[in-house]
């Protein structure tokens, strides 16, 4: 099975050939400024089976060493590759085609989240859960614990 989805102008479009191994809402102030809205949503993809197959990207967000990649055309937040974790990429999951399947497992930075904000998120965590957390998240989301 094949996971695609494309930017907003359709000039940018991706796939993975795997499933998502985790789906999240971040919360963090930095996702609310760069999606303009309460928090991101990422599906979690492993980055070898990830591939943009049109169109150009370019670096947008703090150009530090997470890279948040955006469509050249309509600059539309596309994914992320997060510092430290080559082998995953998180792709904005309402950019997926049937968006309303990846409803976020986890949400992170609660601490910073709007008073008014609910996911319906499993977990929460008040920042980002120790790495060694992982590997258990995405156990219980592959077994659908969600």
């Amino acid at each position: 099975m094949v996971f695609s989805g494309t930017c907003r102008c359709g000039h940018v479009t991706f796939e993975s050939d795997c499933p998502p191994v985790m789906t999240t809402a971040c919360h963090c102030v930095g996702c609310q400024k760069m999606s303009a809205s309460a928090f991101s949503l990422t599906a979690l993809f492993p980055a070898a089976a990830f591939a943009v197959t049109q169109g150009e990207t370019v670096l947008g967000g703090l150009h530090g060493p997470t890279r948040h990649y955006f469509c050249a055309h309509c600059l539309t937040w596309l994914f992320t590759r997060p510092a430290g974790v080559d082998e995953y990429v998180g792709v904005r999951s309402s950019l997926l085609e049937n968006p309303q399947h990846y409803r976020p497992f986890m949400e992170t930075w609660t601490r910073e989240k709007l008073p008014w904000v609910t996911t319906g998120a499993s977990v929460s965590y008040e920042a980002f859960p120790d790495p060694q957390d992982y590997p258990a998240l995405m156990s219980q989301f592959r077994a659908g614990d969600k």
